[in-house]
C-alpha cells in the first residue's frame, strides 16, 4: 500500500506501519501495544529518503548506505534525527528536510524495508531503493 505524505506534528510525516514492523523499528506486545519505537535518522537525496534505525544499524553501515545513495543520485541533503511515533492505528515517521529532497504534502510514496532501514521514493527511485535494501540485507 502506498501512503501519502501528510502534515503532522508541525512538519511532514508518512504512515509507515507495516514497513516499520518489517524493519524491526517497532516492537509490540501480543496485544499490539508498542514496547519500542526506534530512534531514527532521516537522510534526504533527490527523490529518495532513507530512514535508518539509530540503534540497529552501525555507524559504518549507515555511512555505507548514505554514501551509496549520494553517489547514485549525485545529491545529499539533510541527515537529521527524527521520531517514529504512534499515529492513528499504526506508526508514522517524521520527515525533516523532505521538501529539500523533492517530497511534499500529498505525494504518494512507495516504501521498501529491510531490518533497520526504510527507503521511501517518489516512484522514480524503485531501482535505487531496491539496491539499498539489498545492501542492507548483505550488511546483516
Amino acid at each position: 500500500m502506498v501512503n501519502n505524505i501528510k502534515h503532522s506534528g508541525g512538519g511532514l510525516a508518512l504512515q509507515v506501519t507495516h514497513p516499520s514492523r518489517r524493519a524491526g523499528m517497532v516492537e509490540e506486545t501480543d496485544d499490539g501495544e508498542a514496547t519500542r519505537l526506534a530512534d531514527v535518522f532521516v537522510y534526504g537525496f533527490d527523490s529518495l529518503l532513507l530512514v535508518i534505525d539509530a540503534d540497529r544499524v552501525s555507524d559504518t553501515d549507515r555511512a555505507d548506505l548514505v554514501s551509496s545513495a549520494a553517489s547514485d543520485t549525485d545529491s545529499v541533503y539533510c541527515g537529521e534525527q527524527a521520531s517514529l511515533e504512534i499515529a492513528g492505528n499504526g506508526y508514522q515517521v517524521q520527515l525533516p528536510g523532505c521538501r529539500t529532497a523533492g517530497f511534499y504534502e500529498g505525494d504518494s510514496c512507495p516504501v521498501h524495508s529491510e531490518m533497520g532501514l526504510i527507503a521511501i521514493h517518489d516512484g522514480t527511485g524503485e531501482r535505487l531503493a531496491g539496491d539499498l535494501i539489498e545492501i542492507r540485507a548483505a550488511q546483516r
